[in-house]
Formats: C-alpha cells, sequence, structure tokens
C-alpha cells in the first residue's frame, strides 16, 4: 500500500469510527426507551457503515426523534 492509499482510507477510517461510537453512544443513552436496544447494538456493530447509518434513521424515529 503506498502513502497516497493510506492517505485515503484514514479519513474514512476515523469517520467511520466517529459514526460508530456516536451511534453506540446515542443507543447508550437511551436504552430504556428503545425498542429491541440488543438488537440494534449488533446492527450498530456488525454491518459495517449500513448499521450505524441504519440506527440513526430509523431507530431514531422510535422515540419522536
Amino acid at each position: 500500500m503506498d502513502k497516497t492509499q493510506i492517505a485515503l482510507i484514514i479519513p474514512i477510517i476515523i469517520l467511520y469510527l466517529a459514526l460508530l461510537l456516536t451511534a453506540v453512544i446515542d443507543l447508550a443513552r437511551n436504552w430504556q426507551i428503545r425498542k429491541s436496544p440488543v438488537v440494534w447494538l449488533l446492527v450498530i456493530i456488525f454491518i459495517n457503515i449500513f448499521g450505524p447509518v441504519a440506527y440513526f434513521i430509523f431507530g431514531r424515529k422510535e422515540d419522536g426523534n
């Protein structure tokens, strides 16, 4: 892997980790009001970038946010 490829991959990894952590923190703060929080946690962690995005699109609507 050359420096150009690494320079492109590092920001993507940082954005992914920020999105993942934000979704997990939001889920943890609202654990009691979320429907199926364990399922959402598994989706966030194991479905790469689409898991956190799906949580923010569909999971947050459960409580009116």
